[in-house]
């Protein structure tokens, strides 16, 4: 007879993966050894800004939370974790130093058995443009030029990734869904046009990540695709909107929140061996 608690767990981890629905793609490899060295890289989206405790001391700019889904990943898996994620980092960032910051990809090793990518909204603006339609300046589509970039930037990630950790499962995370497909809500000020310009631009980008992710053979978490139904405008929200209740600027807009980090860890969790 099987014993309950593993029906139990075998049950809940299928649950999961079929909940996902394709959000989550399997990378290779066999289980990861506890205390397996873990590099978590990336923008904000990773970094975790605002969910509250610094892991950082003491707290820098890159804001990185204790929080944010790699501590979260690497505490559920007794990994070790080196998150060199920091929020406004763009793919330049990863592939070489930003001013005192030593590039991202630094930090991997031969002995590296995971990394983490989130990357690529501050490349084509995606977060800074809804901070500008949300005073008032319309959005503007990003250059071809600037996507063409972007494929060339993940596909030099990859690499080196893979030249600098040649064993490691590599996984890109793209990003948290941030406004409602329709309308947008008193907390997201936002034009109906401006809106649909944003979401437009988070959907390439998703695109893009995939894309990169196939051609590298890495994972990938569609987190843009778990997060549907809990952007800013919902009544349980994966993301911080611009404005709150009251109408009061939140201190950390258009962001994850620490409901979508727990959605990305779980994600991780159910897509890696054990």
């Amino acid at each position: 007879m099987r014993h309950p608690r593993r029906v139990a767990g075998a049950t809940a981890l299928a649950t999961l993966l079929v909940a996902l629905g394709g959000c989550a793609t399997l990378p290779r490899g066999g289980a990861l050894a506890l205390g397996a060295r873990y590099v978590a890289m990336g923008s904000s989206f990773a970094a975790g800004p605002g969910i509250p405790a610094s892991a950082d001391t003491p707290p820098n700019r890159c804001t990185r939370s204790t929080d944010n889904y790699a501590h979260q990943l690497a505490r559920r898996r007794g990994l070790t974790l080196v998150d060199v994620s920091c929020s406004g980092a763009t793919t330049a960032h990863l592939l070489g130093p930003w001013n005192a910051l030593a590039p991202q990809l630094d930090a991997l090793t031969p002995d590296t058995a995971l990394v983490t990518v989130t990357i690529g909204g501050n490349d084509v603006n995606y977060i800074g443009g809804l901070f500008a339609a949300s005073e008032g300046t319309r959005i503007t589509a990003p250059a071809e030029a600037a996507w063409a970039r972007l494929a060339q930037d993940f596909d030099r990630i990859s690499a080196e990734v893979r030249r600098r950790a040649l064993n490691a499962r590599l996984i890109y995370v793209d990003y948290v869904t941030l406004l409602p497909d329709g309308a947008p809500c008193a907390q997201t000020p936002l034009s109906a046009e401006d809106a649909a310009a944003s979401n437009a631009i988070a959907r390439r980008l998703a695109a893009a990540t995939a894309e990169a992710a196939k051609r590298a053979g890495a994972g990938l978490v569609r987190t843009s695709a778990l997060s549907r139904g809990h952007d800013a405008c919902a009544a349980e929200p994966w993301a911080t909107a611009y404005l709150d209740r009251d109408g009061m600027r939140t201190p950390v807009a258009y962001h994850p929140n620490k409901a979508a980090m727990t959605a990305v860890a779980d994600a991780l969790d159910a897509s890696l061996p054990r």
